[in-house]
This record gives structure tokens, sequence and C-alpha cells, in this order.
């Protein structure tokens, strides 16, 4: 059972793993035998990350790296292959937005930064990870329940993440059977980037939690898509590819 969930003799790249969700993703990869390469903007961040992982005796490598950026893009994949000798897993995490209001209001600066960060990123780093992926290889991308439905003061960004199911699928179709294209959706997780994105403290978590109410008690931590990430890189999800998966507390 240790081999289906073993990531051994595996390299991977996590995108926005300074911090949250992607920090939590990276340490679990490499917890499962994974050699990890952390990119995000910044680099205090992600050699911090990189550092634990050392630390607690796995391999590992902090680069920044903008992925809005193509060239830096193609920079950090081939990086993955010239440090470690491969590329066969890619977590596409980096994500977000600096806007919160009606759509009606949106600057269109800040509707195309949405995009360029949470939809064309994640086309871009699929096609540089899957030109190197030479081996066969899976990759996740980190979407948001928000693509399910309307999200008054975030439709912008519901709408990003609805796009990068569609893509989820249609790379799944296009890429197989050598590399595998799953998404994983949240719901509530309270990172840095969503606090700060909603103006909360940990003092607003309580009511934060009896608005959602969310049926299993609690709100979500960044461990609880970290899980999800590993197996469906690990042999465990062989078979399963296309798919959209909903972390979210049963929301």
């Amino acid at each position: 059972m240790d081999e289906r969930f073993s990531l051994e003799g595996h390299v991977a790249v996590v995108t926005g793993g300074g911090r949250g969700i992607g920090a939590a993703i990276a340490l679990a990869l490499a917890g499962a035998g994974a050699a990890v390469v952390v990119a995000a903007r910044r680099e205090a961040e992600v050699d911090g990350v990189a550092r634990a992982i050392a630390e607690a005796g796995g391999r590992a490598v902090g680069i920044a790296a903008d992925v809005t950026d193509p060239d830096a893009v193609e920079a950090l994949a081939q990086a993955a292959v010239d440090r470690f000798g491969a590329l066969s897993l890619w977590i596409n995490n980096a994500g977000g937005s600096r806007y919160f209001g009606p759509l009606g209001q949106i600057s269109m600066r800040d509707w195309q930064d949405c995009l360029d960060l949470n939809l064309t990123a994640v086309m871009t780093c699929t096609n540089a990870a899957a030109r190197r992926m030479t081996g066969g290889g899976a990759i996740v991308n980190i979407s948001s329940l928000s693509a399910q439905g309307p999200v008054p003061g975030s439709g912008h960004y519901g709408s990003a993440k609805a796009a990068v199911n569609s893509l989820t699928r249609t790379y799944a179709r296009e890429l197989a059977p050598h590399i595998r294209v799953n998404a994983i959706q949240p719901s509530t997780i309270p990172t840095e980037v969503y606090m700060d994105a909603l103006g909360l403290a940990d003092a607003d978590l309580p009511a934060l939690l009896e608005r959602k109410q969310v049926p299993l008690g609690r709100l979500g931590t960044p461990d609880d898509v970290a899980g999800l990430a590993v197996f469906l890189c690990s042999p465990a999800a062989s078979w399963i590819t296309g798919e959209i998966w909903t972390v979210s507390g049963g929301l």
C-alpha cells in the first residue's frame, strides 16, 4: 500500500508554493518522496519552504518566479530538469486577486490581472511542464468552489476558476494517456491571502464558520488540500484524469 502512494523518483514544481496551500502541498509532496521545486514571487518565502523540506530530510530548491511571465515559466520548468534530472509533477497553485467588489465596477486592469494569474498562467505552466514530462506525469490545478456558482464580489475570480476547470478537462484529453490532469476546488480555507482579500482577522473566523454553516463543523486548512494533491500525483490515482475534486467540508 505504501508504494501506491509513494512519490519516490518524482520531481515536482509547485507554483505559489511560498505559503498557504502551496507550501502545504510542497511539504506533503516532499514527505511522500518527491524532489520539489518551490516557486513563487517572493524569494524569501520559497527559500523558507525549501529549507523546511531539507530539514525534514527531503530534497527541494526555492526559485523566485512570476508565472504571468512566459519566459520565467519556461526557465522555471527547465530549472527543475537541470536541478533534479526530470520533471513529472506540476501543481498550478499560484492565484488570487487584489480586487473585491461588483463586476460592474471592476477596472480592466484588475480584470486582466486576475485572468493572467488565475487562468492564462495555468495554460502557460501546463504547456511548459508537458513538454518536459517525457516519461509521463501528473498535473494538478488548484481551482476554487467559486467556479461552481455565483460569487458576488469575486465574479472575476470565479469566472477564471470556472475556466480552469474547463482547461483541466480539455488538457486531460489532449495530454492522455501519458500525462494525467486533475483539479482541486477548495472552499473556505482562511489562508493569509484569503484573509487579506476579505479584510478578515483571526477574531472573525468563528463568525465566518457560523455564516458558512460547514457540515463538518470547521473551516478548511491547507493540509486538507495537500493530502488530496499527493493522492492525485501518486500511482494510486493512475486511472483518474479530467476530474474536478471538491474539498469543502461538505458544502
